[in-house]
Order: C-alpha cells, then structure tokens, then sequence
C-alpha cells in the first residue's frame, strides 16, 4: 500500500495530467500532455515528445489499467506505485526517456530554464522553479546530470523521503 507521502506526490502528478478532472488518466491526457510542452518547446519537437509521452502512457497503461477499460484512476496508479521499488528498471528506463525530453538542446543536461518548461508543461502553471532547481542540482554545477536526473525521478516514484530532494521533482509538495 503507498504511503501518505506516495499518495500526495502521485496525487499531485495525476491531477495535473489528467486535463479534463475526470479522475481518469487516458491516452488523451498525454496527448495534452504532449500538445503543452510542444506549444512551449516548438513544432520541430513535436515527433520526439510525442514518442516519449505515448511511450510513458503506453507503459503506466500496462502496469496500471487493472480493468483494461484504457483508464486509469488514482488507486490503480497507487498500486503500481507501491511496488515501483521491486520494478526499479521501469522506473529508471522511465526517468532516461524522461531526461531525452527535457534535456531540449541534448548537451547531456538539464539547465534551469529547462527544468522550468517541463515543470509549465506538466502543470501548465508558471510557478517559481529556482528553490526546486537548487534542491536537485546536488554538485551545484548549475545543472542537473542524467545520473542526477534519474537519481530524482526513482526517489519521486519509488521513494519515501520527504527529504530526499527528488520528492520534489516536479516542484514542492
């Protein structure tokens, strides 16, 4: 079963995603999903994310959709969640498709303002990003490594540390 703090960080992804508040992710989730960060990063883009997105749907669709109805609700994501530290290669291909799409110009790593368009794309919300930022560049070189990225990504999803920074990959809780 997730934790209080699984449930508030898988929580605040889902609400995010799913675009229309129907308590469902599906497919056209991560088609907006992908249409956001395309408006932010361009059309040039627009192939490679959409890969990436579909894949990500693809992939929770098969490890969540429990009913096959091609939806999946909070609890049936929770319950992947919960036992994401026994499928660690998941999440860790998951967080290396992820780095793809946000590192835009391919140098090997995430910048600031990088980090700030996946965060808009996500929550279609202009937050600040700089104190998050901070937190997960751990060498404080400026950016965040793919190492350092993927460290994150499987600390939000297969993590239970309200300290580690990766809790607050896709900004504070």
């Amino acid at each position: 079963m997730a934790s209080d703090l699984q449930r508030k960080k898988t929580s605040i992804v889902f609400n995010a995603m799913d675009v229309n508040g129907d308590g469902f992710l599906e497919r056209a989730d991560f088609e907006a999903l992908t249409d956001r960060w395309v408006h932010i990063r361009g059309a040039d883009e627009q192939e490679r994310l959409r890969e990436i997105m579909m894949g990500w749907w693809d992939a929770l669709r098969a490890a969540s959709d429990q009913n096959r109805d091609d939806k999946a609700t909070l609890d049936e994501v929770l319950s992947v969640v919960s036992n994401l530290g026994t499928m660690l290669d998941l999440v860790v291909a998951t967080a290396e498709s992820m780095f793809e799409a946000v590192d835009e110009d391919g140098d090997g790593e995430v910048s600031a303002p990088e980090y700030a368009r996946m965060i808009h794309a996500w929550t279609g919300d202009d937050a600040p990003t700089d104190a998050v930022f901070a937190r997960l560049d751990l060498d404080g070189d400026g950016s965040i490594s793919k190492s350092e990225f993927v460290q994150h990504w499987v600390e939000f999803w297969a993590g239970d540390d309200a300290d580690a920074p990766g809790t607050h990959v896709f900004g504070e809780l």
